[in-house]
């Protein structure tokens, strides 16, 4: 399955080589690149390894072209979202969490939820969207 992510703004695509490639703003004040995995629920990241991101920490992700910053307040402060289609051209919302470390991703469609990850509880109240699994 071939899936595009792209910045809710610009529609620019994000994916490159394998990943989903995003700029991050620490609450430390570092700026950097961060490599995501395009497969909901892994949750293996590729960084510089001297961009360091502590645990817990709160990080704002913006778009690598636009640079429109991504979170999703409508949801919640701690969450982003950014938009993938499918090789239908079917668009979902990719929402996940702005915490590191926390493990959270929901894919949202025509009212309803996916969820992936072990901390999905945190947040999968604030969708208003049935859960599908």
């Amino acid at each position: 399955m071939k899936n595009d992510f792209l910045c809710p703004y610009c529609k620019g695509k994000l994916n490159v080589k394998g990943n989903i490639v995003l700029s991050v703003h620490t609450a430390s004040n570092k700026l950097g690149l961060v490599f995501l995995s395009p497969k909901l629920g892994n949750y293996e990241t590729t960084k510089h390894p001297k961009f360091e991101i502590k645990k817990g920490e709160h990080l704002d992700f913006f778009c690598p072209i636009c640079h429109a910053n991504l979170a999703a307040i409508e949801f919640n402060e701690n969450l982003a979202k950014i938009f993938m289609t499918d090789e239908n051209q079917k668009v979902y919302e990719i929402v996940f969490s702005e915490i590191a470390g926390e493990h959270c991703t929901y894919k949202l469609v025509d009212h309803m939820i996916e969820s992936y990850g072990e901390h999905t509880d945190n947040y999968v109240n604030h969708f208003g969207a049935k859960s599908r699994l």
